[in-house]
């Protein structure tokens, strides 16, 4: 009995699927696939060669087996795929060598790996790993802040907790990258690198950015309610200790802004819809501002001009923690006054 002919309308959205899932199993092979070129490129040429003909079969034939023989190579892909784990140990750069990791106990938290270099240049600094005590009964702020070294369309992100004794604590994902290992998006997509979750001082993860990198770095001050900033903060603490235990891959996507964009907005009560300027983070002092979450009785071109910090910071210099701190704050606007909290 002859197969019934598959209707040409649900031949492109299977061909679409083929032919987007070969793009990225070609990419996964050339990436993470052990040993030299000529064998990469052997496995890929037979990769592309079996899908090629299954592509080809599904338009010839009408059936749906060419579909389910590539869902079948694709499956073995996967599978292989699955059994990439993140190294625990490695060569590393040395500002991402270490994960921090804290202990809560009632109120104090205490961070272990906190991260306090004196940069000397834009890749090289004193090293010095700190240990610090933290009162969360006293968190009173949470600034954003929006590092951009090129494009426009997407920047560094940051979360600095401000507590009363005047200290600050900045917390970055970032890429566990190897000595002579360069960023890049696209490898990072396809599992390159391990991911690290820092928490350091403003003078060290802020400073190094517009002291030194010269990147264009925005500080935006979010309405703060302390049980909520606690709350996110926690979180944090939480995901750093996870991390420390199961190492896991940074990519480019899933790991950039938008998980910690989700969940900042949830903590302070907005309600997350989904909007393109979450994924393309360099948008996102638009968002935040039509969002309410931060101040926005003044047009957003006089917010934006107001937030940005580097030459503040480059006046300031980085000799002390507290006042470069406190000078790059000067001039921002403060979180927007929320019903029942005072500034």
């Amino acid at each position: 009995m002859t197969a019934r002919r598959l209707p040409f309308p649900l031949i492109l959205p299977l061909s679409l699927i083929m032919l987007l899932a070969s793009f990225w199993g070609t990419l996964a092979i050339w990436f993470k696939m052990p040993g030299p070129d000529l064998l990469r490129y052997v496995v890929i040429g037979f990769f592309v060669f079996l899908n090629g003909a299954a592509f080809i079969a599904l338009f010839k034939t009408r059936h749906l087996r060419p579909f389910l023989v590539f869902a079948g190579i694709f499956a073995l892909l996967l599978g292989w795929w699955s059994t990439l784990t993140p190294p625990s140990e490695g060569n590393w750069v040395p500002d991402v060598a270490r994960q921090v990791t804290g202990e809560i106990d009632g109120d104090l938290v205490t961070l272990t790996n906190i991260r306090d270099f004196e940069w000397t240049s834009a890749q090289e600094g004193k090293t010095n790993w700190i240990t610090g005590t933290y009162d969360l009964s006293q968190l009173e702020t949470v600034d954003m802040l929006l590092s951009y070294w090129g494009s426009p369309n997407m920047a560094h992100f940051i979360l600095s907790y401000g507590f009363a004794d005047g200290r600050q604590l900045a917390w970055s994902i970032e890429v566990k990258r190897s000595v002579g290992h360069k960023f890049s998006p696209v490898e990072d997509f396809f599992r390159a690198n391990p991911l690290v979750i820092i928490a350091a001082t403003e003078r060290d993860v802020v400073g190094v950015r517009t002291n030194y990198r010269n990147e264009d770095v925005l500080m935006l001050r979010i309405a703060r309610e302390p049980a909520q900033i606690r709350s996110l903060f926690e979180e944090y603490v939480k995901d750093a200790n996870k991390l420390a235990a199961r190492p896991a891959w940074y990519n480019t996507i899933e790991t950039n802004c938008t998980t910690v964009v989700v969940r900042m907005l949830d903590a302070i009560g907005g309600k997350v819809d989904f909007d393109w300027r979450i994924l393309v983070n360099g948008y996102l002092p638009e968002y935040v501002y039509e969002k309410g979450s931060v101040v926005n009785n003044i047009p957003i071109e006089e917010l934006l001009a107001l937030s940005r910090i580097s030459p503040k910071a480059q006046a300031v210099g980085l000799s002390d923690a507290a006042r470069f701190s406190a000078a790059i704050r000067e001039g921002v606007p403060g979180p927007p006054v929320r019903s029942g909290v005072t500034n």
